[in-house]
C-alpha cells in the first residue's frame, strides 16, 4: 500500500502542518538541512487552505496532531517517548497531547464485545456503562459482571481501527523514504527507524491480548510489592479486541486535594511511586513505561493503583547490571570506571579515548551532585550522560531511552506530591540492595551455578554432539576413539553436577 496513491495523505499533513505552524516546529527539532525543508513546504504550502484548522489554543504541534487524527495522536505520544529522536523541547510538547476523542456509540462498542466474546453483552454483564474514556486507539466502560456482580472496566478498540492506523503508516513509510532520497543528508535523523518504532508500538497496542499478557507478567512480578494494587485481568472475558479488568476504585494520583481529603500522607506515596517503579525496573527488568498521574490511582487504604499497560518497558539482565554498576560509580564519582565500563560493555566504540571520556562524564556528575539534596534528578542525570555518550559514538538504545523517559515522568508524579522529597535519599535503598546483589559475590555464584545448570541440563546430549561434530570435520573415529570423547564429556558434566552441588552449599552459606 506505500505507493503514490498516500501523496494525497501526505499532502493533507503538509497542509495540517503548515496551516497550524507546526510545520517549522518540527523542521527545526529534527535540524532538517535545507532540502528537506524545501521538500515539506512544497508538500504543504500551496495546499495550506486543505488543512485542518485545530484548536488555535493549543501548542503548534499537539494542535496539528489532534486535527489529523487517532493514528498521528498516537505517533506523537510515542515520540514523545523518544527526545533522542525529536528533541526535548518537542518532546516537552508531545507529552501533553490531550488523548481525549469523541466516543464511538455504546451500541457499536456492545456489538464489537458479542463479536469477540461470542455472546451478547446481556449475557455477560448485568450493566454497561456510557463511555467513561476515550483515547485514540480504544475507549473504556464501567460494567458489572453477571456472574459474581465485580465491577469491571472494559476495554474495547475503536472500529475500523486497525485499517485506519494501517492506512496512516503507510503514509508515514511512504514520507520517511521521500525524505531518505529527496534529502540524503537527512538520513542521520533515522526516518525510516522513527516509522518501524513506532509501527511497532502500535502493532502491539492494536492487539489486546498482548497487553493483557503484559498486565499478567507484571502483576505476578509486583503480586509482593507492598502498597501497590493491579487490577486483575479477567481472561476469559477478554480478547483481541475487547480486555476486561477489575476496576480501578481510587482517587487520581494527580488529584492532592482528593488524597489530603482522604488522609492519605502524601510525602509517603511520594517515596512509594518511586521506589517502586525502581523495583520494577532493576529489580525486575520490566516496567510500567507510562506511569504519568492520568494511570495511576490512590485506594481508599492508601494503596498504588496502576492500570493501563499498553506501552511497558524491559530491561535484560545483562544491561541492568551494566547500568546499575554505570550509577555506582556516579554515586562514588568514579568517573574513570564509568568510562571504563561503557568501554567493556561495548556502548562506545574502542577507538575512543577513555580518559577523555570519564573527563566528560565529570562535567556531567559534578553540577548535579553539587546541588542541593533537594533538587537532584537521576532523570537529569540519564539524560545528560546520554547526550555525552552520543557525543562520543554510542549507538541509540531503544529500551534505556523508555527508561529515562519513564523516570522523568515518575519523578515529576513524586515531586508533584512532595515538591522537596530528597530523590537520592528516597532511591538509595533500592539501587544499592540491587548492586550489591548482581555485581556482588553473590552475583558471581549464582552466574556460575546458572551455568552449571545449563551444562547439566544438555549432559545426555554432549556425546552425540561431540561425535557428530568429530564425524562433520571429516574425522573418522575408531570405537577407542568414541571411547575416549565419551569418557571425557562424562567427566565434564559429573565436574558440573558436582560443581552445582558446591555452589547450592557456598549460598546457603552466604
Amino acid at each position: 500500500m506505500r505507493g503514490p496513491h498516500n501523496i494525497w495523505r501526505l499532502i493533507r499533513t503538509g497542509a495540517t502542518l503548515e496551516r497550524t505552524g507546526a510545520m517549522n516546529v518540527a523542521l527545526d527539532a529534527f535540524d532538517a538541512p535545507p532540502a528537506l525543508r524545501f521538500v515539506a513546504k512544497a508538500l504543504g504550502k500551496p495546499f495550506m487552505w486543505l488543512g485542518y484548522k485545530g484548536d488555535p489554543s493549543t501548542p503548534p504541534m499537539t494542535r496539528a496532531l489532534t486535527a489529523l487524527g487517532p493514528a498521528y495522536i498516537k505517533f506523537g505520544q510515542v515520540m514523545s517517548t523518544r527526545p533522542d529522536m525529536v528533541g526535548n523541547e518537542l518532546a516537552a510538547q508531545l507529552r501533553v497531547l490531550q488523548d481525549q476523542l469523541p466516543p464511538f456509540s455504546i451500541e457499536r462498542a456492545k456489538q464489537e464485545v458479542e463479536n469477540e466474546l461470542g455472546q451478547p453483552v446481556d449475557e455477560i454483564f448485568t450493566e454497561f456503562s456510557e463511555p467513561v474514556a476515550a483515547a485514540s486507539i480504544a475507549q473504556v466502560h464501567k460494567a458489572t459482571l453477571r456472574t459474581t456482580g465485580e465491577e469491571v472496566a472494559v476495554k474495547v478498540l475503536r472500529p475500523g481501527i486497525e485499517r485506519a492506523f494501517t492506512q496512516d503508516v503507510d503514509a508515514f513509510y511512504l514520507a520517511a523514504r521521500i525524505i531518505e532520497i529527496c534529502a540524503p543528508g537527512a538520513r542521520r535523523l533515522r526516518p525510516i527507524e522513527v516509522i518501524e518504532h513506532f509501527d511497532g508500538v502500535v502493532q502491539g497496542e492494536l492487539d489486546l491480548r498482548l497487553e493483557s499478557s503484559s498486565a499478567s507478567e507484571f502483576a505476578a512480578n509486583t503480586v509482593d510489592d507492598e502498597g501497590f494494587q493491579l487490577p486483575e485481568i479477567k481472561w476469559e472475558f477478554s480478547a483481541r479486541r475487547v480486555m476486561t479488568l477489575g476496576w480501578a476504585d481510587g482517587v487520581s494520583m494527580g488529584d492532592n486535594d482528593a488524597i489530603d481529603a482522604g488522609g492519605h500522607d502524601r510525602t509517603a506515596l511520594a517515596e512509594r511511586v518511586l521506589q517502586l517503579f525502581l523495583y520494577h525496573a532493576l529489580r525486575d527488568g520490566f516496567f510500567h513505561a507510562d506511569m504519568h498521574q492520568g494511570n495511576l490511582k490512590v485506594a481508599s487504604n492508601g494503596d498504588i493503583i496502576a492500570y493501563d499497560f499498553g506501552i511497558m518497558g524491559h530491561i535484560d539482565e545483562y544491561t541492568r547490571r551494566v547500568y546499575a554498576e554505570i550509577l555506582y560509580g556516579f554515586i562514588r564519582k568514579d568517573y574513570k570506571r564509568v568510562a571504563e565500563v561503557h568501554f567493556e560493555a561495548g556502548y562506545v566504540p574502542a577507538d575512543k579515548d577513555v580518559d577523555e571520556f570519564a573527563r566528560a562524564l565529570r562535567a556531567v556528575g559534578e553540577p548535579i551532585f553539587g546541588m542541593d539534596a533537594t533538587k537532584i534528578s537521576m532523570g537529569r542525570l540519564l539524560s545528560y550522560l546520554f547526550q555525552v555518550t552520543e557525543r562520543f559514538g554510542m549507538e541509540t538504545r531503544t529500551e534505556l531511552i523508555l527508561l529515562q523517559r519513564t523516570m522523568v515522568v515518575v519523578e515529576g508524579v513524586a515531586r508533584s506530591l512532595d515538591p522537596q522529597m530528597n530523590i537520592w535519599q528516597v532511591a538509595s535503598p533500592i539501587v544499592t540492595s540491587y548492586i550489591t546483589k548482581s555485581i556482588g559475590p553473590k552475583a558471581a555464584i549464582s552466574d556460575l551455578m546458572k551455568t552449571a545448570r545449563v551444562l547439566g541440563r544438555f549432559g545426555p546430549r554432549l556425546p552425540a554432539l561431540v561425535e557428530a561434530a568429530l564425524i562433520k570435520q571429516g574425522n573418522p573415529e575408531t570405537p577407542k576413539r568414541k571411547t575416549f570423547w565419551r569418557w571425557i564429556v562424562l567427566t565434564a558434566i559429573g565436574s558440573a553436577a558436582i560443581g552445582i552441588t558446591l555452589l547450592e552449599l557456598i549460598r546457603s552459606l552466604l
